[in-house]
């Protein structure tokens, strides 16, 4: 994997960086700038280089707010970037040959704007790319989305590694040759796309807890009542996970109005929305003894208040990191 270390000549070269700044903003101001800082380092690099630097980054549509970057902009600013912001994309090039001397950076207007984005249009890929010499992909948890500013346009200009890309694979890497007792947790829902990952680990993880969404396509495979409570859509065979002695799920659950209920006691109109207290002194003694942790995804859905198995597990992974575990948290 190449990164901007690699690039011999950078000199008045026009790299178009894909940084992701899907931050929170709420009335225009950024409220979690973690994302902005990673990506820092990898600007001042190319700047100090004397490279024109093209800022391109998507922003989920907000309630509250109309999806644009101008906000990161501001924000970018206040920590030593002086980006200009280019709401209109068309003006870009113009922009780029007159007005950005070497060293500069600008921000282009929301990427997911464009509907050739997420479909992935070879056309805008191509308009993507005409803007610059160079590609940087700093955008780590964007990069699984097969969309035209991640996956288009590297086929179309010489493509390197950002410095925090390749922190977050150097570290991640880890993962496949992990100290023991190794515990992966693993939470949310999206089993089609999750399911290849629990598969790869069944053999290499000493425990692997299902929560979220997903315990529940397990616990309905192993012939228990989930009543009205989420899982995946489609038929998955998930037989591996089901009777694989590494894995655990949950034993008792917060359904709705956060009542506990031991799994075999639920009903039909009941929605599990969280694990229960017997579950996560399981969990905690597991993540007591690991030496390497793995977790991704919350055990229920934290957006709607039921945070408490999932920051109990943020807590326990702290512990254990503090008494010389490693732990890596994603997703």
């Amino acid at each position: 994997m190449k990164t901007i270390r690699d690039i011999e000549y950078l000199e008045g070269v026009k790299v178009l960086v894909r940084a992701d700044f899907n931050v929170p903003i709420k009335n225009g101001v950024v409220l979690d700038d973690f994302r902005i800082r990673s990506a820092m380092p990898t600007i001042e690099f190319l700047s100090k280089k004397g490279a024109k630097v093209i800022l391109v980054s998507h922003l989920e549509n907000l309630e509250g707010e109309n999806g644009s970057l101008e906000p990161v902009s501001k924000h970018l600013a206040q920590l030593g970037c002086s980006a200009s912001f280019i709401k209109n994309w068309n003006s870009a090039p113009q922009i780029l040959d007159l007005q950005v001397k070497n060293g500069q950076c600008v921000l282009l207007e929301n990427v997911r704007f464009f509907e050739g984005e997420k479909k992935n249009d070879p056309k805008f890929a191509k308009e993507i790319a005409s803007l610059a010499d160079i590609y940087v992909n700093e955008a780590f948890p964007a990069s699984h989305r097969e969309h035209a500013s991640i996956v288009g346009v590297p086929k179309l200009l010489p493509s390197y590694a950002g410095l925090q890309f390749e922190n977050e694979v150097v570290h991640i890497s880890k993962a496949f040759k992990p100290a023991h007792p190794f515990v992966f947790v693993l939470g949310g829902a999206k089993f089609d796309t999750k399911l290849p990952l629990i598969e790869r680990f069944l053999g290499l993880a000493d425990t692997i807890f299902m929560g979220g969404a997903l315990a529940n396509d397990v616990l309905k495979a192993k012939g228990f009542n989930i009543g009205d409570s989420k899982v995946s859509n489609g038929e998955k065979d998930i037989s591996k996970v089901v009777s694989a002695e590494n894995v655990i799920i949950p034993i008792d659950v917060i359904i709705q109005d956060k009542v506990i209920k031991d799994v075999k006691m639920i009903d039909g109109h009941d929605r599990i929305l969280d694990a229960g207290p017997k579950t996560l002194e399981i969990l905690a003694e597991k993540i007591n003894q690991a030496k390497f942790i793995l977790w991704n995804g919350p055990l229920g859905p934290y957006e709607d208040g039921y945070v408490e198995g999932t920051e109990y597990v943020a807590k326990m992974i702290a512990s254990a990191t503090k008494n010389g575990a490693e732990s890596i948290i994603g997703g």
